[in-house]
């Protein structure tokens, strides 16, 4: 397939590398890892294939061949040769065709998973793109106009007309609508911010600023004081951890945080809600609620389930395409 536009940040994600921090290589991956997995689902892939992240809009590719496709991710106006596709859906395209994505709606983040997934090399056992080293993915770096990309695969037996999935905000609802709420266990150094921090961090609305990206989410909001302000070492960050640096404003590091950081740890948000982060435009507003443990270990399991159903689902639709075919 070909690049046709010159959308700005789209990248090669897969899950992300797990087992280089020791080495200080951050995870990177897909920013909305459920809408990579639910992508794959549908294929029939593993769910770790590698597919395509796009965070800006307008964008376009032609086919070169024949092949199975899945859209994920934000609600956009995705359209094949102009013709409107369902909101996560997975399809067969011909050679020739062009793929549009236009006009978000809601969310911020789109995924293209393709039969087989992206044909980029491994790299410390991951295929991301790792843009602040510049390896990784396609060629190190975001696509440009032009770039052509290979499928592992081709057709994986998809019903005429393709299937599609339940949307996750249906299907894992959690908060009001008026803003995204993320479920938070209390971080490594919460007890060294004061009561009045505690209580404003819990009930007060954070804005996502401009100068949020895949690194981390900057919130505006109150400014919240510690009670000990003594230096903290570097120590190991994550993807989830919110940090409150001097001017008491939260920063929550995303797919491509740095390793170390000496910021105190005020909380975690929890994996099972990093898809709702990575969706949270800037300008809306995030509401953090505290959870334990226990709530956080069945949350994922309630994702890890969607995601299981999806795949059980489209298994069984494209076994009975394939008993029809023939």
């Amino acid at each position: 397939m070909e690049i046709l536009s010159s959308t700005p940040l789209a990248t090669i994600q897969d899950l992300g590398r797990f087992d280089h921090y020791v080495d200080g290589v951050g995870r990177s991956g897909a920013m909305d890892g459920l809408a990579l997995s639910l992508g794959n689902a549908l294929l029939g892939n593993e769910r770790n294939a590698a597919a395509l992240e796009i965070p800006l809009l307008p964008f376009a590719l032609r086919f070169e061949e024949d092949l199975d496709i899945a859209v994920t991710g934000a609600d956009c106006e995705a359209t094949l040769d102009g013709v409107v596709l369902p909101p996560d859906w997975a399809l067969s395209v011909e050679a020739g065709q062009v793929l549009t994505l236009t006009a978000m709606r809601e969310g911020c983040r789109a995924y293209l998973c393709v039969a087989g997934g992206f044909d980029v090399p491994l790299v410390l056992g991951s295929r991301s793109t790792q843009m602040r080293e510049g390896f990784g993915g396609h060629e190190g770096r975001m696509l440009k106009k032009g770039d052509r990309l290979k499928a592992l695969g081709g057709s994986v037996g998809l019903p005429h007309g393709g299937l599609g999935a339940a949307p996750a905000q249906s299907a894992l609802a959690f908060g009001a609508a008026d803003h995204v709420a993320v479920r938070v266990l209390p971080g490594a150094e919460y007890d060294r911010f004061t009561a009045e921090a505690h209580r404003v961090f819990w009930e007060a609305d954070w804005q996502v600023t401009p100068q949020s990206n895949r690194n981390g989410y900057r919130c505006q909001g109150p400014a919240l004081a510690m009670r000990d302000t003594s230096e903290l070492r570097s120590h190991g960050v994550v993807p989830g951890v919110i940090q409150v640096p001097m001017g008491g404003r939260p920063i929550i590091q995303l797919a491509d945080a740095a390793t170390m950081g000496g910021y105190p740890k005020i909380g975690t948000v929890i994996e099972a809600d990093h898809w709702r982060l990575a969706q949270t435009r800037p300008g809306r507003s995030l509401r953090f609620v505290e959870v334990d443990f226990a709530t956080a270990r069945a949350a994922q399991a309630e994702l890890e389930g969607f995601i299981a159903e999806v795949g059980a689902m489209a298994a069984r639709q494209r076994g009975a395409a394939r008993e029809w075919q023939q």
